[in-house]
């Protein structure tokens, strides 16, 4: 798929998102009962305005980081801001969030939600993760949600994060990747890109690309949930990703949540 094209389509799709209050389809439930499902509790909820939650997540890379009072924190790909919101309240107010967002519809949704709020350690920057608008050696932790496979350039989102990453820093990412390749039908469906499916790599591929960037101490682990699309779901995208299957295939046949895990 030519970059430039799937960039364009993606972000017209993530700013529909946003202006709807909803995601893609792909999640089971309603958006506080999917987030519970990917290892969210009742008090992180509690600590995150509603409408920043649009069930865009895989994961919950906040847990996975282990913040601390007074770090700063990037958020690869913030949308509306929902862990944004939740690692504020974890660093607290020594320390700070910046979210980063190539969507003007999500970046200016977040920051409505940060003023109404009152996240004053919280920022939210329009920007391509490719190119962050973040300087070098400046943030304690980089975090993302769901967002990398939906990238053209893996490779330069990898360099971006060992860029800005202060010497020690860490990487904490929940993503989709793929246990074993996908039907052509499906690789070559933009429905299935923007669903977060045909854009994503193999499992050894992602760790492999990771090293490469220079990133060391780098794990992935494989997530009990499974990437879910409610089979009666009349969402277009949901529903153009599971009609790309083949009768007796099953997305859960192909691709997995995971979380990656490195060090600068």
């Amino acid at each position: 798929m030519d970059q430039n094209k799937t960039t364009k389509i993606v972000r017209e799709a993530y700013g529909l998102f946003a202006k709807q209050q909803s995601g893609c389809g792909c999640s089971c439930g309603d958006a506080g009962q999917y987030a519970k499902s990917l290892g969210y509790s009742e008090t992180e909820l509690n600590a995150i305005p509603a409408e920043a939650n649009l069930a865009l997540s895989c994961g919950n890379p906040t847990a996975l980081a282990g913040l601390r009072a007074g770090e700063t924190v990037l958020d690869l790909g913030s949308g509306a801001g929902f862990d944004c919101f939740l690692a504020a309240s974890k660093v607290g107010p020594a320390g700070r969030i910046i979210g980063v967002d190539m969507t003007p519809e999500m970046i200016e949704k977040a920051r409505s939600i940060a003023r109404k709020d009152n996240f004053e350690n919280v920022e939210f920057r329009l920007g391509e993760i490719e190119n962050l608008p973040v300087a070098d050696n400046s943030v304690d932790v980089v975090i993302s949600n769901c967002v990398i496979n939906l990238s053209a350039d893996k490779t330069r989102v990898f360099q971006e994060i060992n860029r800005v990453l202060k010497p020690g820093g860490r990487v904490a990412i929940s993503d989709i990747a793929l246990i074993k390749k996908l039907p052509e039908k499906v690789r070559s469906s933009m429905e299935a890109y923007v669903g977060c499916i045909a854009g994503a790599m193999l499992v050894d591929e992602y760790k492999g690309l990771v090293t490469a960037s220079g990133l060391t101490d780098v794990k992935t682990m494989e997530k009990d949930d499974s990437v879910c699309i409610d089979p009666g779901t009349t969402d277009p995208i949901g529903r153009a990703v599971l009609d790309s299957l083949e009768e007796g295939q099953s997305l859960q046949d192909y691709v997995v949540s995971i979380y990656v895990e490195a060090r600068k």
